[in-house]
């Protein structure tokens, strides 16, 4: 084989077109499938307000700003904030990450043939796609995924310009998410732990330099985030009062039981229902197991001066902070936005291993990834488990469930019915992809109001209500994760008392648990 062709699989040109195009190919299949009206509709909706000139936070429900900020600059290129532009655009935060993932693995990767070497990392890609889901949180995994990357360069070449580099990193994740930029705080402080532990093979900064340097880059790195403190009025309050909340709160999201194997539904669905539930439930144990386990192991090789791989400390610090991302609401989506840690780490030892223990641990975790997260797919969703409709969201063509199709159609008839003249309107707790469907501004600043917030916080939003004077309201009566407190009139109830005082109920919706609200001085056509 020629000289210049054994180095295509290794060279990050090539990483880098084979990350771009499975990403493409990835949403030519199911770019156009599925319309999530919660957390995808949450993520369009501050897109559509931030391009309006609003900021998270301040004026509206918001993750932290950075996402938005990077999805209306590209959109702001293109001019225009349809659903479809608003997924090419994450979908290139996506390959970026997934480029950033094949990189570091094919660094792992020991000299070998370079067949072995592109079959590694094509069944690496198919495992770490697999595990991009949801599609709106694509985010939040390529943040992972970087900070394994920031920590794997500095523990290969410790100098004060690495820790500067980690420090600015771990700062601008935080712009994207605070919970990122703890995680990532959390994993410095064990590599610069470790670093310093043990013989030094290499000379590098005293602890206090390194130390110094990393503080330094977050400082830096937190520089949009603090000059939108400074500069930005309003915000810092907001800013704050959010912070706060989470204190109050007690917890970074509504918490579900964890799925432990042994609490399968045995006997109540289908063998291959159970299956997955297990499967599930082996990876949520194999996440903290990874951690702890690898932490020991990492820390004992380095007090006996024993070389460790890179990546694979890398992503052994940060395996046990993502799992605690996994564990704050034990699903299959959160499973998959705290599993890259672990994904490279485990990568990475199969193909450091003999060759054939490798090729087997790599097969098993292709064939356990596709059987977990192949169908929650919108692709495979849309094509099996509940055949799709067609439907034009913000002008492209789309194909969603029935359900959804139903909800949209309803939205649509009512913005005929009674606000055809761009009046606004209400739909929640959990539609607040509602607003961008319409292209509406919301009439209170809970988009997704999941949580209880208090008496005061209420008045507030009954006060932006009575501004607003929406043309109608549509509340829906869930129980979300079959709580009763979680219903709207449990956690809101002073909103739900002054919605049934100033609103008429309509008699039908057509749809089942979501109610009707008109103004009590309008008459039903």
């Amino acid at each position: 084989m020629p000289r210049q062709l054994t180095r295509i699989p290794s060279s990050r040109a090539f990483i880098t077109l084979l990350a771009c195009a499975v990403v493409f190919l990835l949403f030519v299949w199911q770019g156009r499938k599925g319309y999530n009206m919660g957390d995808e509709g949450f993520l369009w909706y501050g897109v559509q307000r931030v391009l309006a000139g609003e900021v998270p936070l301040r004026d509206f429900m918001a993750y932290d700003p950075g996402r938005y900020y990077w999805s209306a600059a590209l959109l702001s290129l293109w001019g225009q904030e349809g659903i479809m532009q608003l997924r090419a655009v994450v979908a290139i935060f996506q390959a970026l990450g997934l480029a950033v993932a094949l990189c570091l693995l094919d660094q792992a990767n020991p000299g070998t043939s370079p067949a072995r070497r592109l079959a590694f990392l094509l069944t690496s890609t198919l495992i770490l796609v697999l595990w991009m889901f949801p599609r709106h949180k694509l985010f939040d995994i390529s943040l992972s995924i970087f900070l394994v990357g920031m920590l794997a360069a500095v523990i290969r070449q410790p100098d004060t310009k690495r820790y500067l580099l980690l420090g600015i990193g771990v700062g601008l994740t935080a712009f994207f998410g605070r919970n990122h930029g703890l995680y990532g705080a959390f994993g410095s402080a064990l590599a610069i732990a470790w670093l310093h532990l043990g013989p030094h093979r290499t000379p590098h900064p005293t602890l206090t330099r390194a130390c110094a340097a990393w503080l330094g880059g977050v400082v830096l790195g937190f520089m949009p985030l603090l000059l939108m403190l400074a500069l930005v009025p309003g915000f810092a309050a907001s800013f704050w009062e959010s912070i706060r909340f989470l204190f109050e709160h007690k917890a970074t999201n509504i918490t579900l039981p964890i799925p432990w194997p042994w609490r399968a539904s045995f006997g109540l669905y289908p063998w291959h229902t159970v299956g997955w539930q297990m499967l599930m439930g082996l990876f949520f144990m194999a996440l903290p197991l990874f951690g702890v386990i690898g932490l020991a192991w990492g820390f004992f090789r380095r007090l006996q001066g024993r070389p460790v791989d890179p990546v694979l400390m890398a992503a052994i610090l940060m395996a046990l902070p993502y799992a605690h991302y996994a564990y704050s609401r034990a699903d299959i989506g959160h499973l998959a936005l705290g599993i890259f840690p672990f994904l490279i780490g485990m990568l990475v030892m199969a193909v450091r291993s003999t060759a054939r223990t490798g090729a087997v641990a790599t097969l098993i975790l292709a064939v356990t990834s596709t059987c977990l997260m192949f169908p929650e797919h919108p692709g495979w969703q849309c094509r099996i488990a509940a055949p799709c409709v067609n439907l034009e969201i913000s002008g492209s063509p789309v194909r969603i469930d029935p359900n959804t199709a139903a909800s949209v159609n309803l939205l649509r008839s009512l913005e005929q019915r009674y606000a055809a003249h761009g009046e606004t309107f209400l739909a929640t707790p959990l539609m607040p992809g509602a607003y961008p469907l319409l292209a509406r501004k919301a009439p209170v600043w809970a988009i997704y109001a999941l949580f209880a917030r208090g008496p005061a916080f209420e008045q507030q939003e009954i006060d932006r209500l009575k501004a607003a004077s929406p043309a109608f309201l549509l509340v829906m009566d869930a129980a979300l994760d079959g709580r009763d407190e979680l219903r709207f009139r449990n956690t809101h109830p002073l909103v739900q008392s002054y919605i049934e005082q100033n609103y008429k109920a309509a008699p039908d919706t057509t749809i089942a648990g979501i109610q009707l609200y008109l103004p009590k001085q309008t008459e039903q056509p």
